[in-house]
């Protein structure tokens, strides 16, 4: 089979204008820390004489106009590498959302915007705003809780509903709950810190803590949904992978008036005793193509944490296809 040949090389050179020693120095990162994770993941050579730049490589103009949108937001933010590493990932997720559109595919909250990055994340933030249940699969990393948190705390701040309800399954994932100190509230609550994390960074500690005594939001184990009807709310049910087929079907059947579900889950990372079947991955077997609902399946392409994660989904991926592919003997 004949060797593709390598794409050819090309050159830019252009300055960043205007002129500013603390812009660059941020826009380089220490010991040119941002610069190298360019070149690295781009595969280019990036040469610099104060804001000339020199770039080369089959991927320069990528990197060219990489290297001007970051430039852009050194003037009111940090650029640290994490920021490189999203600036990335939005250009390998398909093209840039246009600025006249930005606020469609973002969400405004109290604590400033969130964006949408790659067209996967776009697709789930329009499913949840505009379907009443929204399945969100996938891998760690993806987004999938934090937007659809911040997605509930826009609609309770535009009182589009009156309540914010979340919640877990409290399933012992190689830990006995019953050695935790405290009553069930209180054994469940380490399952719940990290929706509770996301609150307190979107609106603040005091005005959650005020909501939760309100029962304005309300954060608690599937157990506790069991004979209720949620209207008027908006109900996240997080880590849904290791809810049973009974428990989901029970949560799936409180949905009331004036409210919308969003479940989210990653099926490869199911914590129930083997054999038995997650309710997650029955629900969405069971539903796909039912109107009013809607599934957006996240890939480790989607995953916008540290780079390193979504290679170690890869890789766990990689070694569940060739265990699938190799029959025991």
């Amino acid at each position: 089979m004949p060797v593709a040949a390598p794409a050819p090389e090309s050159q830019r050179e252009f300055v960043l204008e205007p002129a500013d020693n603390a812009r660059l120095a941020n826009l380089c990162g220490p010991l040119d820390a941002n610069l190298h994770l360019l070149e690295s993941r781009l595969d280019v050579r990036i040469q610099r004489r104060g804001d000339n730049f020199r770039v080369s490589g089959a991927r320069a103009a990528n990197a060219q106009e990489l290297l001007r949108e970051l430039f852009l937001l050194t003037a009111t933010d940090e650029v640290t590498p994490e920021r490189v590493h999203l600036a990335l990932h939005e250009r390998e997720s398909g093209p840039p959302v246009a600025a006249a559109d930005s606020r469609d595919h973002g969400v405004r909250l109290p604590s400033g915007g969130i964006r949408a990055r790659g067209a996967h994340q776009r697709d789930y933030l329009e499913h949840i705003r505009t379907r009443d249940l929204t399945f969100g699969i996938g891998p760690a990393g993806t987004g999938k809780t934090y937007l659809a948190v911040a997605c509930a705390v826009e609609a309770l701040q535009a009182e589009r509903v009156r309540r914010l309800i979340l919640v877990r399954p409290a399933v012992e994932a190689g830990e006995r709950l019953g050695f935790l100190p405290g009553d069930l509230t209180q054994k469940v609550d380490p399952y719940l810190r990290p929706m509770y994390d996301a609150l307190y960074e979107m609106m603040g500690f005091d005005r959650v803590a005020r909501f939760i005594e309100r029962s304005v939001i309300e954060v608690a184990p599937l157990a506790f949904m069991r004979g209720r009807t949620l209207a008027n709310a908006v109900v996240i049910l997080d880590e849904a992978q290791n809810t049973t087929s009974m428990q989901m079907k029970m949560f799936l059947t409180r949905l009331g008036e004036n409210s919308r579900m969003i479940v989210t889950g990653d099926p490869s990372q199911i914590d129930l005793p083997p054999g038995q079947t997650s309710g997650l991955v029955e629900a969405v077997r069971l539903l796909e193509g039912v109107s009013g609902i809607a599934q957006v399946r996240f890939t480790a392409a989607d995953v916008v944490r540290h780079p390193l994660v979504g290679r170690i989904v890869e890789a766990y991926d990689a070694a569940d296809r060739a265990r699938i592919a190799t029959p025991p003997r």
